[in-house]
C-alpha cells in the first residue's frame, strides 16, 4: 500500500520559515519524480515545486522562486521543502506526490500526471 504523509506545517508569521517533509512508503522512491502542490481558500489546486527522481531538475512555480527550496532524500524517501520569507498568500493546504517516471530527469508540473497524493498539511502565515 502507497502512502505519502506530509508533516511540518503549522501557524507562522510573516517572514517566517517553515520544513515540510513527505515521508513515503510502499513505492520504489526512488523511481517517482516527486511535487508539492497546494490550494487555498477558495482556489484551485495549484503546482508549487516540483524535483526528478535524481534531484537534478527542479521547477518552482514564479511566486516561490527564491523562497522555497525542493529537495529529496532517496536513501530515505523522503522528499522536504525549506519555505522561507512566508507570506500571507502563501497560506494553504500543501500537498505532496509522487509520478512514477522513466526518466531520472523528468520533474512534470501538471499534476494530473502524478499518480499518488498525501493527505496535506496545513500552512498558514499571519500578517
Amino acid at each position: 500500500q502507497v502512502q505519502l504523509v506530509e508533516s511540518g506545517g503549522g501557524l507562522v508569521q510573516t517572514g517566517g520559515s517553515l520544513r515540510l517533509s513527505c515521508a513515503t512508503s510502499g513505492l520504489r522512491f526512488s523511481m517517482y519524480a516527486m511535487g508539492w502542490f497546494r490550494q487555498a481558500p477558495g482556489k484551485e489546486r495549484e503546482f508549487v515545486a516540483v524535483i526528478s527522481r535524481n534531484a537534478a531538475n527542479t521547477h518552482y512555480e514564479d511566486s516561490v522562486k527564491g523562497r522555497f527550496t525542493i529537495s529529496r532524500d532517496n536513501a530515505k524517501n523522503t522528499m522536504y521543502l525549506q519555505m522561507n520569507s512566508l507570506k500571507p498568500e502563501d497560506t494553504a493546504v500543501y500537498y505532496c506526490a509522487a509520478d512514477f517516471q522513466g526518466s531520472p530527469y523528468i520533474a512534470p508540473i501538471v499534476e494530473s500526471l502524478y499518480d499518488y497524493w498525501g493527505q496535506g498539511t496545513q500552512v498558514t502565515v499571519s500578517s
